[in-house]
């Protein structure tokens, strides 16, 4: 009896979920939060690696029994923390407003797949904070992707501080893909809905005071999912993937892809959003951001840009269909660069690799970066599974390779830098791997200039990790008092 089977029979995975493979495999939620001290250790861990990895994603704290997309399961953040050579892991549920609702039976939303629910206040669909994490002032802050409230988190504890509101003046909401500042501390964020024509952003000092926050004029409501960051701009995403009309006027989460450019809204961090600029490039879909920064009259950005692929999923995921092709990312990384002086917008893909979730320094992030790390993306199976990770030379586009071992899937990784780094990629590429045969997770890290090397350690975790969404590396010193 394999294992989806038993918990069809035992009654954890009824009805229509038994055909959604994003609540099976290396994507089943776990139950228990778990504090682990003592952990077994292959290799060494670095004397000079001090401080934590963190990875949110998604775990159900309930069987769901109505449609469920993968976005929807509650918060769940895990972490691993290093210091004098040694680990700690812990994982722990993200007390959101909606996760305490739904615990004690009160939830007045549900998922993605539902019908929203627009007499509620706040947010239209269950708000989980379950989709990225940032450090900022000393604490994590975790984010969730269609927009919502940011939730704090105590870094060494995981234990959840309380919704953050920046001294009561967040207008609204903040979405997943907001970005610190490397040098300054600064936390910029955007903020959009599904139903209205325009996006906002906001800048939050380093001490948490909400400094600037305007709003940028769209043709009509937009799904962005990411922004760009560099010293004086911030680059917002007028994409074309739009809620339908039937979707709008019923409130069901049903999208389209317009047949018109993309645009990139090139707007002062600390201006009005009447002086935003807007460069076209050709219809295309960006997930996820790798870095940003200014060189003269331009403003350069690298993403990951999706890529027409022939994935198509059959009926063996029923309902699921359409949600399993969508998860199923393909796409390259491309370099825009756009001339804030001639209004020029050109493009460069650096390679043909097929990757996402990508990483940098984040000491760099809005600055001249080199160096960046991505997810591979297996590229034989339609669920969304991390076979590898790519390291790459933004100047030259060249890659180089770690893959992981057939069966094993990792998670996005994240740089840290070694205590007393003398350049960008000195430190070390730490991930999160399961072994979808024997459910057994670990802690992956890679000397990052050795990348290709075996792991200069592995750290055995004391149960299996669901694969999940996005993280960060947070150095001790900036949080460890």
């Amino acid at each position: 009896m394999d294992a989806a089977t038993k918990r069809i029979e035992t009654g954890e995975l009824t009805g229509i979920n038994t055909l959604n493979p994003y609540l099976q495999g290396v994507y089943e939620p776990v139950k228990r939060e778990v504090t682990a001290l003592e952990l077994e250790v292959i290799g060494e861990i670095p004397q000079d690696l001090f401080g934590g990895y963190y990875r949110n994603g998604p775990n159900p704290v309930h069987a769901p029994t109505a449609l469920h997309h993968w976005f929807d399961g509650d918060g769940m953040l895990h972490a691993i923390y290093f210091e004098n050579g040694k680990a700690e892991y812990r994982n722990r549920y993200l007390q959101t407003d909606d996760h305490r609702a739904e615990v004690a039976g009160t939830l007045d939303a549900g998922g993605i797949l539902l019908p929203a629910n627009r007499e509620r206040s706040g947010t239209v669909y269950k708000d989980t904070a379950n989709t990225d994490v940032v450090l900022h002032n000393g604490e994590l802050m975790a984010l969730w992707y269609v927009s919502g409230t940011p939730v704090r988190v105590n870094p060494r504890t995981l234990e959840t501080i309380g919704n953050e509101t920046f001294g009561g003046k967040l207008p609204r909401h903040v979405s997943a893909h907001s970005k610190v500042d490397g040098r300054t501390g600064e936390f910029v964020f955007f903020d959009y809905s599904l139903t209205e024509p325009w996006m906002s952003f906001g800048v939050v000092s380093a001490n948490n005071e909400l400094v600037n926050f305007d709003r940028v004029e769209l043709p009509g409501p937009r799904l962005p999912h990411d922004m760009g960051l560099t010293e004086n701009y911030l680059i917002l995403h007028d994409l074309p993937v739009l809620m339908t009309e039937t979707g709008l006027r019923r409130g069901t989460w049903n999208i389209r892809h317009a047949d018109q450019p993309a645009r990139f809204g090139v707007v002062p961090r600390n201006g009005r959003g009447d002086q935003v600029k807007w460069f076209e490039t050709d219809s295309c879909y960006i997930y996820h951001v790798v870095n940003c920064w200014e060189e003269g009259d331009e403003v350069v950005m690298v993403a990951c840009k999706m890529q027409p692929h022939g994935h198509r999923a059959g009926s063996e995921f029923g309902a699921y269909g359409p949600m399993v092709e969508v998860l199923s990312l393909h796409a390259v990384p491309v370099e825009w660069r756009m001339n804030m002086r001639t209004g020029a917008c050109t493009q460069r893909q650096l390679d043909d690799r097929i990757g996402e979730f990508p990483v940098v320094n984040l000491e760099h992030t809005g600055y001249h970066s080199r160096w960046s790390y991505h997810v591979s993306i297996k590229s034989d199976e339609i669920r969304l599974l991390f076979d590898g990770l790519y390291k790459y030379d933004l100047l030259s586009g060249k890659a180089e390779e770690h893959m992981f071992e057939p069966g094993v899937y990792g998670s996005e990784p994240a740089f840290a830098p070694r205590v007393g780094a003398t350049a960008e990629d000195d430190g070390y590429v730490i991930t999160f791997v399961t072994d979808e045969a024997t459910g057994r997770s670990e802690v992956r890290i890679l000397d990052a200039r050795n990348f290709s090397d075996a792991p200069v350690a592995r750290v055995i975790l004391p149960q299996r990790m669901p694969a999940g969404f996005h993280g960060t590396w947070a150095p001790g010193e900036a949080f460890v008092r």
